[in-house]
């Protein structure tokens, strides 16, 4: 069974190595598949945004020879990646980018195909923990469809159906893989050269090593052909989020709103510190890219979480927009409350939540009004707050 973890607050420290040094020749044209458009960016553009923004460093990106000028223009305004020339087969194009790599060799390396644009940093967040515990880790999906093994009919040449495969041991893999560098590196150095391996899981599996599989993503989908390319519409330019949570005061708890601490005999009750502000302007960023709520990227029933600071929820949300080419524009918050008075706190809310987001503090607007002593809220039963939130398209 694959691996299934919530993701941390912050990622562990890695390398990576995108392979786009094929010629992607079933896609059609006469631009290699890599360089082709894809909602609006190139399809290594898309890859190395996002491994950039995750924190991938160094970051490795392999190109066929002749190709640098077009890499440079596809992926320009991303400062920080070395250019590696590949070699005639995936393996040596990898080998290539691993021997790049300036770094820790007990450290953790993610190779990634290029052709697998729609990168959710979750996949990437599940690989890294998984290599807390073991050597190598692969995503994987299962296989839902009846699968038959082909045969040959002796008298006529033709495919027939052959002996039953059981789907419930076969899995569809999929990249970024991740595994110890010093462990992958080896094992690409062992590899028979004649003999083309499928992927670098196989190359790690024949020098003896254990690969994890982990939760991998329908988004993780590979452009093969050319109607894989037919999403071409560019993204919309913004996307707008509305987020609203409520939470329970209660004497002896901590108050926490907005990232920021105030002083007071009751705070608010929750699983995590209860930020409902935080609260509300993740779950308005995670409606705007359409990708559920705070439940269900921090379930509430997950000890783990257990008062967790919240800006770690925001700052998940905010890496998930950017994976899916947003980022804050704007974010307009206002907190329904009675007590306590939310004026002096102000200018220390809008700066920890621009720093959470990203943004300029004169693009955080927090607010505060009363229900006139109605409600849960006029009573002081607890605090609400709703929050509205702008992405915009990242260049």
């Amino acid at each position: 069974m694959a691996e299934n973890t919530a993701p941390p607050a912050e990622l562990p420290a890695f390398a990576a190595v995108i392979v786009a040094a094929g010629k992607g020749l079933r896609v059609g044209g006469d631009v290699p598949k890599q360089y082709r458009q894809w909602r609006g960016r190139t399809l290594l553009r898309h890859s190395v945004q996002t491994l950039a923004d995750a924190g991938a460093d160094p970051l490795v990106v392999v190109v066929a020879e002749g190709m640098r000028a077009e890499t440079e223009s596809a992926l320009e305004g991303i400062g920080r990646y070395i250019l590696v020339t590949g070699g005639a087969t995936r393996q040596a194009s990898v080998r290539a980018g691993i021997d790049a790599l300036d770094h820790d060799p007990s450290g953790f390396v993610l190779i990634h195909d290029a052709a697998r644009p729609d990168l959710p940093v979750a996949v990437i967040s599940r690989l890294l923990n998984a290599l807390e515990r073991h050597p190598g880790a692969i995503p994987v999906l299962p296989v839902v469809d009846s699968v038959a093994i082909a045969g040959t009919d002796l008298a006529s040449g033709a495919d027939v159906m052959g002996d039953r495969a059981d789907r419930e041991t076969l899995r569809r893999v999929q990249t970024p893989q991740a595994f110890r560098l010093s462990d992958i590196r080896e094992a690409h150095r062992a590899w028979n050269a004649d003999i083309e391996a499928s992927d670098d899981a196989q190359v790690f599996r024949a020098a003896g090593k254990t690969v994890a599989l982990v939760d991998g993503d329908e988004r993780l989908k590979k452009v093969t052909f050319a109607e894989d390319l037919m999403d071409n519409t560019p993204l919309p330019a913004f996307r707008i989020g509305q987020g609203f949570d409520v939470h329970r005061l209660e004497r002896g708890e901590e108050l926490w709103l907005c990232g920021v601490r105030l002083d007071s005999d009751f705070g608010l009750s929750g699983h995590s510190d209860a930020d409902v502000a935080l609260h509300a302007i993740t779950d308005a960023i995670l409606g705007a890219i359409g990708d559920g709520d705070i439940g269900t990227h921090f379930p509430p029933g997950d000890a783990k979480w257990a008062g967790a600071r919240s800006g770690q929820f925001l700052e998940h949300a905010v890496e998930l927009a950017r994976a899916a080419g947003y980022r804050p524009g704007n974010i307009d918050l206002t907190i329904i409350c009675e007590a306590p008075k939310i004026g002096p706190h102000r200018p220390a809310m809008r700066e920890e939540v621009a720093r959470l987001a990203g943004l300029p503090v004169d693009a955080v607007s927090v607010k505060a009004t009363t229900t006139e002593k109605l409600g849960f809220t006029g009573r002081g039963e607890g605090i609400a707050a709703q929050a509205i939130v702008a992405l915009q398209s990242a260049p």
